[in-house]
């Protein structure tokens, strides 16, 4: 397997240095490298990762750390979010293990991914899971369902360094093209939702974060390809100056 197409781990919002000096370690342990720190709450570098990491120094060394998740995932197609919490989106919902294996997909058709954590008091924003793709949900007794961020992140680790020895190369015929980064999505995402806003589509104001939200969560759902994000801009443009014709000839 390419390492260069191993999962990302981005961690969003963590808040003590311990505890992603802990995340390095699980990510060593089972052959992760890459890993990404969104607002880490104490700064970075943070001396105290480095003895909780027990070794895994390079992973720390090599952390990079992002303005928001957008940033974090911007070369990334697949994003997966580790989180309790799904009701309020329409998304695939995985095991770990379900995870792993189509990360493992991924991986071997070509794709980069990533795996999302959140910070140990609050979880994932809504908006950034409106960027990922699926949920990964660890499953727990439901009489003490409580896990720290480094359990959850060796959890999903441990399951795509097993789920190694089973994949199989996935053959898709994608026509020379490529899924979508996150980085030209959400450049989509931005372009419609300044045209929609322009026409008066996202009112009430107090209800525009829902709304976008929703709409994200629709064209996530949908696989989009490079080519795929390139037509629908065109299409956006193409409405929208068209709109602008028919209000000058009127």
């Amino acid at each position: 397997m390419n390492p260069g197409f191993s999962p990302a781990i981005i961690l969003a919002d963590a808040q003590m240095g311990e505890n992603i000096g802990a995340v390095a370690r699980a990510m060593g342990n089972f052959g992760l490298s890459d890993l990404r720190l969104v607002r880490p709450r104490d700064g970075w570098p943070n001396p105290k990762a480095w003895p909780m990491a027990a070794g895994a120094d390079s992973i720390l060394d090599g952390a990079r750390v992002f303005a928001d998740v957008a940033a974090a995932s911007a070369d990334l197609s697949r994003l997966y979010a580790t989180t309790a919490r799904g009701r309020e989106t329409i998304k695939t919902i995985l095991t770990p293990k379900g995870g792993a294996a189509e990360a493992r997909a991924d991986a071997a058709a070509g794709v980069r991914s990533g795996f999302l954590f959140g910070s140990e008091r609050a979880g994932l924003e809504n908006d950034d899971i409106a960027l990922c793709d699926a949920i990964i949900t660890i499953p727990t007794s439901p009489d003490f369902s409580s896990l720290n961020l480094a359990q959850a992140a060796l959890l999903c680790a441990y399951e795509w360094f097993q789920a190694g020895a089973a994949a199989t190369p996935a053959h898709v015929d994608l026509k020379d093209q490529r899924p979508a980064t996150k980085e030209e999505l959400v450049a989509m995402f931005e372009h419609l939702e300044r045209e929609l806003d322009a026409s008066g589509f996202l009112f009430p104001e107090h209800k525009r974060p829902a709304m976008v939200r929703n709409l994200r969560n629709m064209w996530q759902r949908a696989g989009l390809l490079e080519q795929d994000v390139r037509t629908l801009r065109g299409v956006i443009t193409a409405l929208a100056d068209g709109k602008k014709r028919r209000e000058k000839k009127s």
